[in-house]
């Protein structure tokens, strides 16, 4: 599986670029630090993933992820937000994403919430 990860942070793109580079079959396919720069990533790259912040320079997450799902109907989008992922959770899916993650649970919950979306093609994958 080939893995976008757009985040203006870079310790959070190293962090969770380390976490998943763990798992088999798992790639960091690219990186990105704004939200145009995900979206021109996503048309290039064409990952099967990408975990997108919510808050980035030059525009939202969610304003992306709908821009992407539009462009790429197929592909998995996982929210990142600082903030409580229940309260964001249905923003997230009505812009086109798969699901929201808390920051603050990624370490523990990622790889999990990644392979339920994977493994079982599901939607509203909250994490909080």
């Amino acid at each position: 599986m080939r893995i976008l990860i757009a985040d203006d942070h870079q310790l959070v793109r190293r962090g969770v670029g380390g976490l998943l580079s763990h798992e088999a079959g798992w790639e960091i396919c690219g990186e990105a630090t704004d939200a145009p720069q995900a979206f021109e990533k996503a048309r290039e790259l064409r990952p099967d993933l990408i975990l997108l912040d919510i808050s980035m320079p030059g525009g939202s997450g969610l304003d992306t992820a709908r821009r992407i799902r539009q462009e790429i109907p197929h592909v998995k989008i996982l929210i990142m937000s600082h903030h409580d992922a229940g309260h964001f959770l249905p923003s997230a899916l009505a812009s086109g994403a798969d699901g929201c993650i808390d920051k603050a649970r990624i370490a523990v919950d990622l790889v999990g919430t990644i392979k339920n979306l994977q493994t079982h093609n599901l939607s509203n994958s909250k994490i909080s």
